[in-house]
């Protein structure tokens, strides 16, 4: 007598298979996730200092045509608004200098989830800190 061969074919993967799928999956995402969100929160800081330059071009046009620096309610109420993208992520202070020379100092501080990057303070002439956040 012969014997007959059954032919199985197999329809599905094994718990061994999903749970190691799984487990590389999960390493996967340990890994970019703080990746990502440090990426964000570049990103954010990044968008905060390109307004910040506007601003201080903004400082260096009320200069030449007043004397003096503005204030941030000047500045307000000249029309400039902070983007809702920026002033979602970042809060921001103006001080004005009091001496024979003009000078101001304007600080972004961060809110929310951006809050661990830091204060970002630009000078009227010129310097950034943190500097290695510029």
């Amino acid at each position: 007598m012969k014997k007959k061969q059954v032919l199985t074919i197999q329809l599905g993967f094994t718990l061994i298979e999903l749970m190691i799928t799984v487990a590389i999956i999960g390493i996967l995402a340990a890994v970019a996730y703080p990746a990502y969100t440090q990426y964000v929160i570049r990103a954010n800081r990044a968008a905060a200092q390109s307004e910040m330059m506007d601003i201080a071009n903004r400082q260096q046009q009320f200069l030449l045509s007043n004397r003096s620096y503005a204030s941030k309610a000047t500045l307000e109420a000249s029309g400039y608004t902070l983007p809702s993208s920026v002033s979602s992520k970042y809060g921001y202070a103006i001080a004005i200098g009091g001496g024979t020379i003009p000078s101001y100092t304007l600080t972004f501080t961060p809110t929310g989830a951006q809050a661990v990057d830091g204060n970002l303070i630009l000078t009227s002439e010129g310097g950034k800190t943190p500097v290695d956040k510029w």
